[in-house]
């Protein structure tokens, strides 16, 4: 390797060093609770995203009209064990449940649809708040399992009430999966916070990864220039 320009080269081969050293402070475990620079950021944006998707009281408010709205389906779910589950839960919030007679995993419910979506907007409330024991002790089954069973017993219902054409019910399940039950469930034991309260560590992350980026881009840029390799416009030819 030849260096046509020793101080340049210098430079690049200093960024790149300093660069890599950093690099592997960022995998070390330093950054509090035994994590690397990037499970740390990953948790701190996972904690603003939370903070910013807590729809669960409006969702509990606008649910309100559903009350009195009766429901009388066959959900067909994956299996005997996901039948059981979702009968228990749909049982627990008022509903009547029976399996069917003729095929194992079919789910007969009657019950108040208005109902039966509170219960479940109220259980992933408290998973919401990291009180997930609470849930498991009511149900008997681990709390995310029952985030999981009142997202599958939904998810059917929505095929159920579709049949039936009763399509602004249909998409309220929906409303209530993706807004209460889903975000309970992918934010679980995560501490929610605002942006506003997190104004000056986003703003050192942020500066930091346009910093570093430019960091590496320097060293590249120095290396080449001290092997002679530089970047020229090409000429034109004429025709």
């Amino acid at each position: 390797m030849i260096v046509e320009n020793k101080k340049e080269f210098r430079k690049g081969l200093l960024l790149t060093v300093s660069f890599f050293i950093v690099l592997g402070i960022m995998f070390s475990p330093v950054f509090g609770g035994g994590k690397n620079a990037f499970q740390a950021a990953d948790r701190l944006f996972n904690s603003i995203a939370k903070g910013s998707t807590y729809y669960i009281p409006k969702v509990l408010k606008e649910n309100k009209e559903y009350k009195g709205r009766r429901v009388d389906a066959a959900i067909k779910l994956d299996n005997e064990e996901m039948v059981k589950k979702v009968g228990q839960l749909f049982s627990a919030a008022g509903a009547s449940v029976s399996m069917s007679d003729s095929e194992s995993t079919l789910l007969k419910i009657n019950g108040d649809l208005g109902r039966i979506l509170e219960v479940a907007i109220k259980d992933a409330n408290v998973v919401f708040h990291n009180r997930g024991e609470e849930i498991a002790r009511k149900y008997g089954f681990p709390e995310k399992e029952v985030l999981f069973v009142w997202h599958k017993g939904f998810k059917a219902l929505n095929k159920a009430l579709t049949k039936q054409e009763r399509f602004t019910d249909a998409t309220w399940v929906e409303e209530v999966m993706k807004r209460a039950v889903e975000v309970a469930y992918n934010f679980y034991k995560i501490e929610p916070r605002s942006a506003s309260s997190s104004a000056g560590i986003l703003s050192v992350s942020l500066g930091f990864y346009v910093v570093y980026t430019l960091w590496w881009g320097y060293a590249i840029l120095f290396l080449f220039e001290g092997l002679g390799l530089e970047m020229k416009a090409g000429h034109k030819k004429e025709v």
